[in-house]
C-alpha cells in the first residue's frame, strides 16, 4: 500500500506544477513576453494535471473566457479521476 502514497504524492506535485504553469503564463501575459502555448497548457491538464489547471485557471483568473478551457478542463478533470480510479481498482485486484 505504500506505492499508493507515492502515486498520490506524485499527482499532487504534478498538479502543483500545472498550477504554477498557469500562473507563469499569466505573468508572461502581463509582461508581454513569449507565452506558454494553449496546447501545452491543455496537454498538461490532460496528463493528470486537470485539478491543478482548474485551480490555476480560477486562482490566477487566466483563460477563464476561452471556450476551449471552459469545456475541456472540466472534462479532463473527470477523465483524470476516472483514470486514477481505474488504476486504483486495478492495483487492488
Amino acid at each position: 500500500m505504500d506505492y499508493i502514497i507515492y502515486v498520490l504524492c506524485a499527482l499532487l506535485i504534478w498538479n502543483l506544477i500545472v498550477l504554477f504553469l498557469y500562473g507563469a503564463d499569466k505573468n508572461k501575459a502581463r509582461k508581454g513576453k513569449r507565452r506558454i502555448s494553449e496546447r501545452a497548457l491543455l496537454m498538461a491538464a490532460f496528463l493528470m494535471g486537470g485539478i491543478g489547471a482548474i485551480f490555476g485557471m480560477f486562482f490566477f483568473r487566466h483563460k477563464t473566457e476561452h471556450w476551449k478551457f471552459k469545456i475541456l478542463l472540466p472534462l479532463f478533470v473527470l477523465l483524470n479521476i476516472a483514470v486514477a480510479a481505474a488504476v486504483y481498482v486495478y492495483w487492488l485486484a
